[in-house]
C-alpha cells in the first residue's frame, strides 16, 4: 500500500469530487482542491470564514462552502475560478446545507428548522419548503435525482412530502402512523421509501413512490426498537438493527422477515473464521539500547506494529456493560453497510465495540468475526470490489476481503486514522479507502487480495 505526505486538514473535512478526479479538503477558512492522482494543488479558494462544511455538486464542477457561524453558504467553480456566489440566509440563519441532485440547486435549512430555502444557480430563484422535520435524517433523494422525500412535523403529527426536483412542486403529501419519525431513506432503485419510527417504539413503515402504504414491520414491543437502517445496493433486502442487538434483514417482495443475524458474546461455530488482531513487538537489535527513542526521533516504526491471527472456537468476545442510569445506552447495532455487490453486509454491535462482523447474505449466515485491540470508530466498503475498510483511531489501518485480513501501519508521528473517505466510481487508475485525507491509495487493477 502507497502513501502520500501528510496534509493538513481542520475538522476531518475532506471529499472526493464525485467523478473521483479531484480531492477537496479544508484548512480552517481555505479549501484546497488537489489532483486526485498527483495531489498536486488545482485551485485554492479562500472563504470569509471557517468552513464548516463542504460538498461537491453531483457533476463535480462546483463546490459548496457553508459557514454555519455566519449563516452563509460561498460556492466555488473549477471552470471558471474567478466566479465565485454567496448566499446570506440573514437573521433566519443556517444549520444545514447541500446540493440537489442536478448541481444547480442548494438546499439550506434554517435554524429551529424553520424552513428549507431551495436557492436556483441558474435563475436566482428562491422556493421555500415549510416544515422539516430536525430528525435523524429528514432529508433524502432518489438516486436518478428526479424526487426529494421530506420528513415534516405539523400540528403535532408526522407527514412525508414528496417533491419533483426539476421545479420543486409538491407530488404527494401523506402522514406517517408514528409517534416522533426518525428518519426516512429511499431505496436504491427510487421505487420504495423506508420510514422509521424513534427509539421509543419498533416500526418501519415502506410507501411507494404515490405514497401508498406497502408494508409495516414491527419485531417486538415495550422495548427500545430500531437504531440503524441500511439498505442493499440492489433494493432487494433492507436491513433493520435494532437494540436487542440483532439485524433482521427484509425482502422486497412480501416485506417480511426472511431472517435475523444476532451478536452473541461466545462464537462457537467452527465454520467461521474469527480474526483477533494481535500485537507484535519490533525485534531486539544486539548492541542498541532497549530503551525508547526521544520524541523527536521517533518514526513510525517506533510505533507498536500487530497483525491478526486466526482464533479457534469458542472464541469470547470483549463486551461492554452498558450504564442503566445514563441516556442513549452503548446497546444494540449501531452501524451496517453492505458491499457494492449486495453480497455481504457488515455490522458492529455497540456492546461489542472492538468487532466487525461480516454476514454472506447469499448462505444467510455469519461469515467472519474481526476483533480489533481498541473500539471500532468507522468501516466502509471498497465502492468496486468486496474489500472492507476498518479504523480505530489509531496509526492503523485494517483490511478485510474473503481471502484474508491485513493490518497497515500508516507512516507519519501520532497519525490518527479517525475517518475515512471512499474514492468515488468515476474514471482513473485509482479507487481505494482514505483515512482522514490521508490512508494510502492501491490501483484498482491490482487482483491480489488484502
Amino acid at each position: 500500500m502507497n502513501f502520500s505526505e501528510v496534509f493538513k486538514l481542520s475538522s476531518l473535512l475532506c471529499k472526493f469530487s464525485p467523478d473521483g478526479k479531484y480531492l477537496a479538503s479544508c484548512v480552517q477558512y481555505r479549501l484546497v482542491v488537489r489532483d486526485a492522482n498527483t495531489l498536486q494543488i488545482c485551485q485554492l479558494y479562500t472563504c470569509l470564514d471557517q468552513i464548516q462544511h463542504v460538498e461537491w455538486s453531483a457533476d463535480s464542477l462546483f463546490i459548496l462552502c457553508a459557514l454555519y457561524k455566519r449563516g452563509l453558504v460561498q460556492v466555488w467553480s473549477l471552470e471558471q475560478p474567478e466566479w465565485h456566489c454567496k448566499i446570506d440566509e440573514g437573521s433566519a440563519g443556517l444549520v444545514a446545507s447541500c446540493w440537489s441532485p442536478d448541481g444547480r440547486h442548494i438546499l439550506n435549512t434554517t435554524e429551529f428548522h424553520l424552513r428549507i430555502t431551495v436557492w436556483s444557480l441558474c435563475t436566482k430563484s428562491v422556493s421555500y419548503i415549510k416544515y422539516p422535520k430536525a430528525c435523524q435524517q429528514g432529508i433524502t433523494f432518489t438516486r436518478d435525482g428526479r424526487y426529494l422525500a421530506l420528513a415534516e412535523r405539523r400540528d403535532c403529527k408526522d407527514y412525508v412530502s414528496i417533491l419533483v426536483c426539476s421545479d420543486w412542486q409538491l407530488l404527494r403529501h401523506f402522514d406517517t402512523d408514528t409517534q416522533d419519525l426518525a428518519g426516512i431513506e429511499w431505496a436504491p432503485n427510487g421505487c420504495v421509501l423506508a420510514a422509521w419510527d424513534s427509539c421509543l417504539e419498533y416500526k418501519i413503515l415502506l410507501y411507494s413512490l404515490d405514497g401508498r402504504l406497502l408494508s409495516t414491520f414491527c419485531a417486538y414491543e415495550w422495548s427500545l426498537g430500531i437504531k440503524s437502517v441500511a439498505w442493499s445496493p440492489s433494493s432487494q433486502f433492507l436491513a433493520v438493527g435494532s437494540y436487542d442487538g440483532k439485524v433482521r434483514i427484509l425482502n422486497h417482495v412480501t416485506w417480511k422477515m426472511i431472517t435475523e443475524f444476532g451478536h452473541p458474546a461466545t462464537i462457537n461455530n467452527p465454520k467461521i473464521v474469527v480474526y483477533k488482531e494481535a500485537e507484535k513487538s519490533p525485534p531486539l537489535v544486539l548492541g542498541r539500547l532497549a530503551f525508547p527513542p526521544p520524541r523527536a526521533a521517533a518514526g513510525p516504526l517506533s510505533s507498536t506494529e500487530s497483525k491478526y491471527e486466526v482464533a479457534s472456537v469458542p472464541v469470547s468476545l470483549q463486551t461492554l456493560k452498558p450504564a442503566p442510569d445514563r441516556a442513549n445506552p452503548r446497546i444494540g447495532i449501531g452501524a451496517m453497510a453492505f458491499s457494492p455487490d449486495s453480497c455481504f453486509l457488515a455490522t458492529r454491535s455497540d456492546s461489542v465495540p472492538t468487532a466487525v462482523w461480516i454476514w454472506d447474505i447469499q448462505k444467510l449466515r455469519l461469515l467472519a468475526a474481526l476483533e480489533q485491540l481498541s473500539a471500532v470508530r468507522c468501516f466502509q466498503w471498497d465502492p468496486r470490489q468486496a474489500r472492507l475498510a476498518i479504523c480505530t483511531g489509531g496509526s492503523k489501518v485494517y483490511l478485510w476481503s474473503p481471502a484474508g485480513c491485513v493490518s497497515v501501519q500508516v507512516p507519519g508521528e501520532d497519525f490518527k486514522c479517525l475517518y475515512y473517505k471512499t474514492e468515488s466510481k468515476g474514471s482513473g487508475p485509482r479507487r481505494s479507502c482514505e483515512a482522514a485525507f490521508r490512508c494510502g491509495q492501491a490501483p484498482a487493477s491490482e487482483s491480489r487480495p488484502c
